[in-house]
């Protein structure tokens, strides 16, 4: 068989033309949703997600601020330009792009950020609120895995689900939200003594490690859904994910393309997150 594909560029122009409607709606109430974007150093990468998430935002109907700094930026001074933005009631979301330079604690800098505006959904306030099941703001990547499952119409309710990856950012989160959709989640990671062990009896599959050919076809259960959340290289320099594409498309019924499955969803949730950190801002009054 051959896998289909689930079109993660599709679904995000979707989502995306949705927030241009609620954003065009909430600014003709006076409540622009604006979004501030801080990148420090040369990465050249994220050089390349900022200008990404800048064009989104203008394209959305969401006011953009970028602040670029050199690598020689300090910690303090970073922390004290998210202070000044968490204090800006035009501003309601923040993300610090992530490598930041060695010298500035990653975990200091999210915890800085106001969680009423913590749209990447890093803070531990917004993990609790995810690992209890309150509202808050989710994780843009597994968030948007979440939507490309949705689209192939399977309900998880009672299906197996193995997630390849523990990181905060998107292993952990993942297996939240697909525990939250009631399926049974098993979690696999480089202390996993045979991960297609687990991953031959899951209907869906989330590879997101960072590393090549994590997932191979004679790991994959025929039928299942396969997300790749990985972003890599191969030996010709072209981009590719975790997952063995050209093998596992031909036993699994659903996977997602890398570039064009993932990616552009994680950029889309990131403007929902924006959007709803607007239309739930308290309104500011001006004293006469």
């Amino acid at each position: 068989m051959t896998a289909q594909l689930i079109d993660g560029n599709a679904l995000a122009r979707t989502i995306r033309a949705e927030v241009t409607e609620r954003a065009a709606a909430l600014t003709a109430r006076g409540r622009q949703p604006g979004l501030a974007v801080i990148l420090v150093g040369e990465d050249p990468a994220s050089q390349v997600y900022v200008k990404h998430k800048v064009n989104d935002c203008e394209t959305s109907g969401v006011r953009s601020v970028l602040d670029r700094y050199p690598a020689t930026f300090s910690e303090a001074e970073l922390l004290a330009r998210i202070e000044v933005l968490n204090a800006d009631p035009s501003i309601h979301g923040i993300l610090v792009q992530m490598p930041l330079p060695k010298h500035i604690d990653p975990h200091k800098v999210i915890e800085t950020i106001s969680p009423l505006k913590d749209v990447d959904g890093f803070h531990v306030q917004s993990a609790g609120a995810l690992m209890v099941g309150q509202p808050g703001f989710r994780p843009c990547t597994p968030y948007g895995c979440m939507k490309l499952i949705e689209t192939t119409g399977i309900s998880l309710k009672g299906k197996n689900a193995v997630v390849i990856g523990r990181s905060n950012t998107v292993g952990k989160p993942m297996a939240l939200l697909l525990l939250q959709a009631n399926a049974t989640v098993t979690v696999c990671h480089s202390g996993t003594a045979d991960i297609g062990l687990y991953t031959r009896q899951a209907d869906v599959v989330v590879a997101a490690v960072g590393k090549r050919m994590v997932l191979t076809a004679d790991m994959v259960k025929p039928g299942a859904v396969v997300i790749d959340v990985g972003m890599n290289r191969d030996e010709a320099g072209k981009l590719c994910g975790d997952v063995d594409f050209a093998g596992v498309s031909q036993v699994a019924g659903w996977i997602t393309p890398v570039p064009g499955g993932v990616g552009p969803m994680t950029r889309a949730m990131l403007l929902v997150n924006t959007l709803e950190a607007a239309e739930r801002a308290p309104t500011v009054v001006h004293s006469v």
